[in-house]
């Protein structure tokens, strides 16, 4: 192990990025950088290089192999937007040499591949995070601080629901969400999950069922437009998962339906409840009712990043004193993603699955633009 290069950066001086995988999601992350203090983007590197170039010419920072970037002594964070299956090499390659390392989702592909990362990344001193940053966004915080002001009550169950055609539909490329690693639970589910653990606490065990509709999916738009695809994965998932606090939340996750009026996320608590916006959003109305209201209120933000976008994780990641978590930890990414694995396990096992991993609610933010 390579010893880590100076972390001034967790001090005051601006952090800089170096960004592997300049895919579709890169425009959001850049858009946010350059709205944001605190962060530069100094290096991009891709397996297109003419793409890296492109990148570059209008970032203003330098194209780089993955292997040059990786060791440049210029970078001081590594942004990986890689595609699932490369997050962990590219991601232990970043810690080995001197890295810090935030990630898209999922953290790894598996669930011991993030284990691994978190053990190197524990080893080197280094800060590690990862996406879904949409719970640091004024909706998820807002409707987190009316839960920690008591306002429902003891909060005993939520519900949250995912339920939509596939992305067959209007993806051109889709064979990734029908494969191993893909379907609605792994591509949708960090988004609904780290916001339930955000408003409720660490998942301690999970109940699982799912099934799959049909062995095959018909592509919908674009030049394979007809094309049949297999389908390796479930495509209609439910958990019912157990909170540390005691509360119950159940999913449902799903490419089987063609649409669905049921809310994103609901929190109930013994003496109000609580609706709660997209998670895969930022922001977005949260709506109160209190035991004896007869009617819905909307809560005004009081709590959240406003105006955040992709990328605020990791600002918030570099903000972050030595020593602490950021608030889109690699360790809460981590144990979502073991809740994932686990309500698939237990669908197949017919069994209830404990959870092995521990997390607390990152701390709350505070009302604050980005």
């Amino acid at each position: 192990m390579r010893p880590a290069v100076d972390q001034e950066w967790r001090s005051g001086r601006a952090a800089r990025i170096g960004i592997v995988g300049l895919g579709t999601i890169l425009g959001q992350y850049l858009d946010t950088f350059e709205r944001a203090q605190g962060a530069q983007v100094v290096a991009v590197a891709d397996l297109d290089q003419a793409r890296a170039a492109d990148v570059a010419t209008r970032t203003g920072a330098r194209a780089l192999t993955v292997p040059e970037l990786v060791d440049d002594g210029e970078v001081d964070v590594v942004l990986n937007l890689t595609v699932p299956a490369a997050h962990a090499e590219v991601a232990q390659a970043a810690l080995a040499a001197g890295k810090a390392v935030y990630g898209e989702k999922p953290l790894a592909a598996t669930g011991e591949q993030a284990r691994a990362l978190l053990q190197a990344a524990a080893a080197a001193g280094l800060p590690t995070g990862g996406a879904p940053d949409t719970v640091l966004g004024t909706g998820v915080q807002t409707a987190r601080a009316v839960i920690d002001e008591g306002t429902i009550g003891v909060p005993v169950a939520a519900n949250a629901t995912f339920a939509a055609p596939g992305h067959e539909r209007w993806h051109p490329n889709p064979d990734f969400y029908y494969l191993p690693g893909g379907g609605p639970l792994m591509d949708m589910g960090p988004y609904y999950l780290t916001a339930l653990v955000t408003l409720l606490g660490g998942v301690t065990s999970v109940i699982g069922a799912a099934s799959t509709s049909a062995p095959e999916r018909v592509i919908g738009s674009g030049p394979r437009a007809g094309e049949r695809i297999g389908v390796q994965v479930a495509t209609h998932v439910t958990g019912v998962l157990t909170h540390t606090g005691g509360a119950l939340s159940t999913i449902v996750m799903s490419f089987d339906s063609v649409a669905t009026q049921a809310p994103q996320i609901e929190v109930h608590g013994t003496a109000g409840s609580l609706s709660v916006p997209d998670p895969n959003r930022f922001d977005g109305p949260v709506r109160l009712r209190t035991a004896g209201a007869d009617q819905w209120q909307e809560v005004a933000p009081s709590a959240g990043y406003l105006e955040a976008g992709r990328g605020v994780g990791l600002l918030d990641l570099v903000r972050t004193p030595a020593g602490q978590d950021g608030r889109a930890s690699g360790a809460l990414a981590a144990h979502v993603l073991e809740v994932m694995e686990a309500v698939l396990g237990s669908a197949e096992q017919g069994r209830e699955v404990p959870i092995s991993t521990r997390t607390s609610r990152p701390a709350p933010v505070p009302l604050t633009r980005i």
